[in-house]
């Protein structure tokens, strides 16, 4: 099993949505250590790890950059990916951050609108061309509405996809973005040769059987879908135990769990 897109890094409790502070991400782990201890015990054989986001403060993030390059390169199963913004306040961030991106074990740029800018940003552009430069991929949050729907995020696929790697995880974020993907939006931009990929973390249960049935009739996608627990933030046992439901006995199912992430970031 190869794990696309989990998370490493303690965050500071927050007063989300007007609460007290708190901490939901309960399973974070703050050092390599426990990290691989969880690789370990689940089983995973290689794994890319972001830093962990989620408070409204830029530099938690970016600050974590350092650890995940770390954890790549003290062990040869870890493969990292680089907290990136596009946001205009968070230039001068980024570009600290890019400077990481020629570092033995480095794979990925993540980027997510959840804590501001947007596909229009012209902050995108350096980011992309480092992507190009390094041959990296380039990892996009997607959920529903504002700067990280669909809507917006595909826009990112059609100017970029043609020359970059763009994953889109969560496969939309949502039964809105899960039917438009499926419905056709996603076979759509591989027939038309954009480098576009996805997870299937977070997904209503519909969507991944859905996909794997129109994959199967299309003949087309099998190479784009990878697994991915999103750890802390997901269920490794649970987002395994759906995605292996749904491509049992299938050729998918051994290109989603190990080939297409040594494809993208072995």
């Amino acid at each position: 099993m190869h794990d696309a897109h989990r998370h490493l890094g303690k965050l500071p409790a927050y007063p989300f949505y007007g609460g007290p502070p708190v901490n939901p991400d309960t399973t974070a782990r703050a050092t390599v250590e426990e990290l691989m201890a969880d690789l370990d015990r689940e089983g995973t054989e290689r794994a890319l790890v972001l830093p962990n986001y989620g408070v409204p403060d830029p530099d938690v993030a970016f600050g974590l950059n350092e650890l995940v390059v770390e954890a790549a390169q003290r062990d040869e199963r870890i493969r990292a990916g680089l907290w990136v913004s596009a946001k205009p306040g968070d230039g001068e961030r980024t570009a600290r951050a890019l400077r990481l991106a020629g570092e033995p074990g480095v794979r990925a740029l993540k980027l997510s609108f959840l804590l501001g800018g947007g596909a229009d940003d012209p902050g995108l552009e350096p980011i992309f061309a480092a992507a190009r430069a390094h041959d990296l991929t380039v990892h996009v949050h997607t959920s529903p509405g504002a700067a990280s729907d669909i809507d917006r995020v595909g826009e990112l696929v059609e100017r970029f996809g043609d020359e970059v790697r763009i994953h889109l995880v969560h496969f939309g974020g949502g039964m809105s973005g899960h039917i438009k993907l499926v419905g056709g939006r996603f076979f759509d931009w591989i027939a038309a040769g954009k480098q576009v990929y996805t997870d299937l973390s977070w997904a209503i249960g519909f969507a991944p059987r859905w996909l794997a049935a129109e994959i199967d009739r299309r003949g087309l996608g099998h190479d784009r879908v990878l697994f991915a627990s999103d750890e802390p933030w997901g269920d490794h046992a649970g987002e395994s135990a759906r995605l292996r439901a749904a491509v049992a006995g299938s050729e998918l199912s051994d290109l989603v769990f190990t080939s297409t992430f040594d494809k993208l970031y072995g």
